[in-house]
């Protein structure tokens, strides 16, 4: 669980500081007030990654030179720099960290956002990014893997887009690149089967009505990457781009047995982004054996008030809970709860 948490030029904040209760935490505050940005500081704190920026510097404060975050999780002390300048910067227990791999031990999330209606809808982007976001956490060597793959995609691509001419190099980055992408491939195919029963265990839960649910995660290339590799050779040369891999791969969402992105309701893609956050916390929980901090953010407005009702019942009892909204006048009865609110920038309790 997250102790203490303070925030130095993050967002709106110039400083701020939240020590949030070991249960229910229930934030309410005007929208423009920080609300979004105070979980985000905990979700990049404790897993150096922005549900909102694609990089870390859209979260520095205007004006500033870089931000500055200092969380406590039990006995551990993470810190986490950022500047334009010298990029990031971790401390572990007061010890500075050149890799991110024994700092991101320490701290578990689940993230829920009114954007996740997207992981239904969306892109097949948002979709690997939600599971790859949950195997660094539940696989110690995914973010190894998934940095090298990258690499070789990366180094791939740009010699592609050199011409047929660099066809030896371009095979050199074929063996690094199959031999991360099957590890991919075979860590979010697990992740995906355990998923799915999840998945439709929680959709039944949030839904007043009962509805059926299916996952499956689809390879581009199919089974065996090294074949599809081979047999895309020639059109990948005239697109100039690798065609097959992770980066392509794909999570097909069903309700109903039919696609859930094109029949679906809004509120039955919402309920589904939902249970897919639910399960994704589940799961991480199973493997690491210990919650995650779940961080709400003020999603409660797009769901109807049975659907509220349910989703607060079926989040764990015994896990840190940080939800925020505008109010609570529609919260008839909860579990006992620490309230805060945002004033000036500043976190204060109620």
């Amino acid at each position: 669980m997250l102790d203490s948490l303070v925030l130095h030029d993050f967002r709106c904040f110039a400083r701020a500081e939240f020590h949030p209760a070991p249960g229910l935490n229930l934030l309410s505050a005007p929208n423009a007030s920080g609300k979004s940005s105070l979980l985000e500081g905990i979700c990049v704190a404790l897993r150096l990654q922005s549900p909102r920026a694609g990089m870390l510097t859209e979260a520095v404060r205007r004006g500033a030179g870089g931000f500055s975050l200092r969380g406590r999780c039990g006995d551990r002390e993470l810190a986490c720099h950022y500047s334009a300048g010298e990029g990031r910067q971790l401390k572990l227990d007061g010890v500075a960290q050149r890799k991110s791999e024994d700092y991101l031990r320490v701290g578990l999330v689940a993230f829920f956002a009114n954007e996740d209606i997207e992981l239904v809808r969306g892109s097949s982007s948002k979709r690997r990014r939600f599971v790859d976001f949950l195997a660094i956490q539940c696989d110690a060597g995914y973010l190894k893997n998934l940095r090298a793959y990258e690499r070789a995609l990366r180094s791939r691509n740009f010699l592609l887009k050199e011409g047929a001419h660099r066809g030896r190099e371009i095979t050199a980055y074929d063996g690094p690149l199959l031999a991360a992408g099957d590890y991919l491939g075979g860590v979010r195919r697990g992740l995906c089967a355990e998923l799915g029963p999840m998945v439709a265990r929680h959709v039944t839960a949030i839904s007043p009505r009962a509805e059926v649910s299916g996952l499956r995660y689809e390879r581009s290339g199919g089974d065996d990457l090294a074949a599809a590799l081979a047999a895309s050779a020639g059109e990948e040369r005239r697109l100039r781009q690798t065609l097959v891999g992770p980066h392509r791969d794909d999570i097909l969402l069903e309700l109903e047995g039919a696609a859930a992105a094109t029949f679906a309701s809004e509120g039955q893609q919402r309920t589904l982004a939902l249970a897919l956050r639910l399960a994704q916390a589940e799961l991480i929980r199973s493997r690491r054996g210990s919650p995650p901090v779940y961080l709400l953010d003020d999603i409660f407005g797009e769901l109807d008030t049975e659907r509220r009702r349910r989703l607060l019942r079926v989040l764990p009892g015994d896990a840190q809970r940080i939800l925020t909204t505008t109010n609570w006048q529609w919260l008839e009865e909860a579990e006992e709860a620490a309230e805060w609110t945002i004033r000036d920038a500043r976190v204060a309790r109620v």
